[in-house]
């Protein structure tokens, strides 16, 4: 019995490293191999090699979309972490019976592509959509607002679709959270600001971290919500990945900002990482 055990426990390790060789390490190897390859006209990889292709990140349009990239990243994570911030806390608290039903509403957006949930955004964040529709049957304004096509539908197409990935890993840290600990410092005198301040936040920046993460990388990269929600005004990381590869056919240039981008989620990992504690890491 023992040995079956073991025998199913070392196939199951294979399958799994099998697949990650094949498809995580293998693709990402490639994909460095042509950060280092030539371009020209008729040919997307050619010799020799070069380093040509990282020197050109430093041009100024790159760098701007670095940086617009970046802004709208952290913007859109901070409003995904205030937002979900209180709705994680409130249901992870909740001893009702609504607490499996508000969880559903959570999990209910992943069972649709998130490429149909933008689209919906369309009808709702077009000049004659239904947020324009109410505002001028409510009288509040006496046109309609340009939503559509700019840098506020870009966000709030990012806040809306990943807002979950916010939610769910706060809600697992808060859940684990010793109550005995919350009534220690409320028994010492410790206000609830002080007592969110020195027990409560504290205790579940590990969700925080790991949850701004699950939003932040996919808010650099996810090009279609820019692409549908944005217009040609919103060129981000993940637009400018695709466009060297399918529209300007320049692939050693669109791999080498891959593994760019590879390389800062490997060091935000790592901070990540080091900011846990033995008892969070053993839970992984």
């Amino acid at each position: 019995m023992k040995a079956h055990d073991n025998s199913l426990k070392y196939f199951s390790l294979g399958t799994i490293w099998l697949w990650l060789i094949v498809f995580a390490l293998l693709p990402f190897a490639l994909v460095t191999l042509a950060s280092f390859a030539s371009h020209d006209d008729t040919h997307l990889l050619t010799t020799p090699a070069t380093l040509l292709n990282y020197f050109q990140l430093n041009n100024a349009i790159y760098l701007k979309i670095f940086k617009q990239s970046f802004y709208i990243a952290s913007t859109c994570t901070v409003i995904c972490l205030l937002l979900g911030y209180p709705f994680a806390y409130t249901i992870a608290r909740m001893q009702s019976r609504y607490k499996s039903l508000l969880m559903l509403l959570i999990i209910i957006p992943f069972w649709t592509s998130s490429l149909i949930r933008t689209y919906s955004m369309i009808t709702m964040l077009k000049p004659k959509g239904i947020i324009n529709s109410i505002l001028l049957w409510t009288g509040i304004i006496d046109k309609p607002l340009p939503l559509l096509f700019s840098d506020t539908s870009v966000m709030i197409g990012l806040v809306y679709n990943l807002l979950p990935f916010m939610v769910l890993p706060l809600l697992t840290n808060i859940e684990r959270l010793d109550n005995r600990l919350i009534d220690a410092a409320r028994d010492l005198g410790a206000n609830r600001f002080t007592t969110f301040r020195r027990i409560i936040l504290p205790l579940t920046m590990p969700g925080i971290l790991s949850g701004s993460i699950l939003v932040f990388l996919p808010a650099m990269t996810i090009f279609y919500i820019p692409d549908l929600l944005g217009g040609s005004k919103s060129i981000l990381l993940g637009n400018l990945i695709q466009n060297q590869f399918l529209i300007a056919q320049n692939w050693p240039l669109g791999s080498a900002i891959s593994v760019v981008f590879t390389l800062i989620l490997a060091v935000m990992l790592l901070v990540y990482w080091h900011s846990m504690g033995n008892k969070e890491r053993d839970l992984l």
